[in-house]
């Protein structure tokens, strides 16, 4: 067993981490606690081998898939450069909180090196792609219901640029008269974003034909027993589901996904010469610096751009 895990988690909850965040450092470290489990390695007898043969795990495609926490799985593909990042980041920070407590650590936090990322060639949904997208649902899905719901959902996300978890548990009260939305995003950070008109109309009509509910989330559940409950909502893993879906039947050959309808809102908005600032604020960036790498040109603008100002353009 890893030494305080329980007083790590206990710490990162009480200097308000969310608990998304608080669940994803333990998801991480149950991870590396299961792979010095099978090596039958002790805690205290980690070094500098144990952690090159953890990465050599991590990015091997035949580790074998177990449960590490009830309903969490890692499958036997290959994770991405920024996963495995992600997953090593947890151990460094649990490394650090051990010293902070005089618990003698077996290794130092900086022996933990990151792995070098994949550069990707910076993929954006031309607009006409992201516009069939979003009014996919009110020709694809059968049941009015859903149909309203989903395309409110995906009107809402390319409006406002929100964050997937941001929309899923969206309330009501959130939103006042004039389509503001007042947002307590990551790391509890606040903001407001804004539904356009068109974004307001489609989700004035799904509110019309769902009626009242107890339940103070915005979208919800279609079916299942007791939908009207309060603690219930969409699944993050439902609207990814359906984006997927859209996107096949559309036959689009960029691969869209809810978080690539962020991108796209990002990017077109930058495109129309929006201040970087201002697209910061909406995203909720902390940093000006991850804005500048969020927005993504898309081939079409770059193309426009060479067009229009080099130098021997004629």
């Amino acid at each position: 067993m890893l030494p305080l895990l329980d007083d790590f988690l206990l710490n990162l909850q009480t200097n308000n981490y969310s608990q998304e965040t608080v669940y994803n450092y333990e998801r991480d470290l149950k991870v590396f606690q299961n792979f010095l489990e099978e090596l039958r390695v002790e805690f205290n007898q980690v070094d500098k081998r144990t952690l090159l043969n953890y990465k050599a795990y991590l990015v091997s495609q035949d580790r074998r898939t177990s449960e590490f926490i009830p309903g969490v799985k890692i499958d036997a593909v290959r994770l991405s450069s920024f996963s495995i990042n992600r997953m090593l980041s947890s151990i460094r920070s649990y490394l650090k909180f051990l010293i902070e407590m005089d618990y003698k650590s077996p290794i130092s936090p900086d022996m933990v090196k990151l792995v070098k990322t994949e550069k990707k060639h910076p993929r954006v949904g031309e607009f006409k792609q992201i516009t069939k997208l979003i009014e996919f649902p009110t020709k694809f899905e059968k049941k009015e219901l859903v149909a309203l719901r989903n395309r409110a959902m995906l009107e809402t996300l390319f409006s406002t640029g929100m964050r997937i978890s941001e929309l899923v548990n969206l309330k009501k009260n959130q939103i006042d008269t004039t389509g503001r939305i007042f947002i307590r995003g990551k790391g509890k950070k606040e903001r407001f974003v804004y539904l356009t008109d068109r974004a307001q109309k489609h989700l004035k009509g799904y509110l019309l034909v769902r009626g009242d509910s107890e339940s103070p989330y915005l979208f919800l559940p279609s079916r299942g027993k007791n939908i009207n409950k309060k603690d219930k909502k969409i699944s993050p893993n439902y609207l990814e589901e359906r984006v997927k879906r859209y996107r096949e039947f559309l036959g689009l050959n960029v691969p869209i996904t809810v978080h690539g309808i962020r991108h796209a809102f990002a990017t077109y908005l930058a495109e129309s010469g929006a201040n970087p600032v201002a697209i910061q604020i909406l995203l909720g960036h902390e940093s000006l610096d991850t804005t500048t790498r969020y927005v993504n040109a898309s081939d079409k603008y770059a193309e426009r751009i060479f067009r229009q100002y080099h130098p021997l353009k004629k």
